[in-house]
């Protein structure tokens, strides 16, 4: 709650959006991690340079927030999820500035790493630090910019636009026509996919779900677990995306609090009693830190996977499945069957 007033007091409310997921004409940085002051900054001092900017991985939901929205140069999100990056920041051609977590060593054909910055907690051996803020100041991504209009424009990976920006007060403004197909019958479930992503072929999992979902089906997702399926065309119900993206993984907040509204409007005394599911992909902390959360506010038949984390012990898991109903998930096909009927 107090990351999400922060991001929104300073930022506005992430709203409606499309983004961009071609590339221009003019060079561009590319932009990775969570750290939506680090991205204030370098659209400030990109302004004017003739250099673009682009997201990738969890900065994706930059491009749903008011006050970077106003600038022209920002393009959209290159790319997808963290564990692409070998390739995806090779076929950039610019200069990539890394806030966070989530940076893959690079392999022995990449010839990056002299394009490549960190600042803040992460750092690689070769790759240029940006200090940190001085006396309140801004960070100088001067080196950056200066480098990037050096740099032929990024290669094309993909192109179209993909939407977003379903945060709790977006999702909560569309509550009565969200509502309304509720009661109506369009919609008869929400399926939470939100967490990671990662390289195991098991994630294949959460694009299958999506795909198989039955149309009356919303996904609400957060983090880039979203990536396995936010690029399929899976169409609208009534004018609402069947894919509802609330932001980075930190805004499973989002996700809770929409999940309470609806209990309310409702008028449920469990939340348990919503029609909504929840599958969720898990790879490192913050996932976890949102499993417990979940658990905090009663949310029971949690399905999690692609594994189980290593550090539930047996002991751990008898008292997560006796007392929250936790579940790994099972065949794509079974799992949906046993979703949509409230299992």
């Amino acid at each position: 709650a107090a990351l999400d007033e922060a991001n929104t007091g300073a930022y506005g409310h992430p709203e409606l959006s499309e983004v961009n997921i071609g590339v221009g004409t003019n060079p561009g940085i590319l932009i990775s991690g969570h750290d939506l002051k680090d991205m204030e900054e370098l659209l400030k001092q990109t302004e004017g340079t003739g250099v673009d900017v682009y997201t990738h991985g969890e900065m994706l939901p930059a491009n749903y927030y008011p006050a970077f929205k106003k600038y022209s140069h920002l393009k959209g999100n290159y790319g997808g999820s963290w564990w692409h990056q070998t390739d995806e920041f090779e076929a950039f051609n610019g200069p990539i500035l890394m806030t966070t977590n989530c940076l893959v060593p690079l392999k022995k054909k990449n010839t990056y790493l002299d394009r490549l910055y960190t600042t803040g907690v992460p750092s690689y051996p070769g790759a240029t630090h940006i200090a940190d803020r001085a006396d309140g100041g801004a960070k100088d991504f001067s080196a950056i910019v200066e480098q990037a209009k050096t740099c032929a424009a990024p290669t094309e990976l993909e192109t179209g636009k993909i939407v977003g920006g379903f945060a709790h007060n977006q999702v909560l403004a569309l509550a009565d026509k969200v509502v309304e197909a509720v009661k109506a019958g369009a919609i008869k479930r929400f399926v939470v996919m939100a967490g990671c992503d990662g390289r195991q072929k098991g994630r294949a999992y959460f694009t299958e779900v999506a795909e198989k979902l039955p149309q009356d089906a919303v996904i609400l997702t957060a983090g880039c677990a979203k990536y396995r399926y936010n690029k399929l065309d899976l169409g609208d119900i009534g004018g609402i995306p069947r894919v509802l993206d609330a932001g980075q993984c930190n805004d499973c907040y989002s996700l809770a609090v929409i999940a309470l509204k609806l209990k309310e409007v409702f008028g449920l005394d469990d939340i348990n009693d919503l029609p909504l599911s929840f599958d969720i992909g898990w790879y490192e902390q913050k996932a976890c830190a949102v499993l417990l959360a979940l658990l905090h506010l009663g949310v029971k038949g949690i399905r999690l996977g692609p594994s189980l984390p290593a550090f539930v012990s047996p002991n751990v898991l008898k008292v997560l499945v006796e007392n929250f109903d936790i579940k790994p998930i099972g065949e794509v096909e079974a799992d949906i069957e046993a979703m949509m009927q409230g299992k």
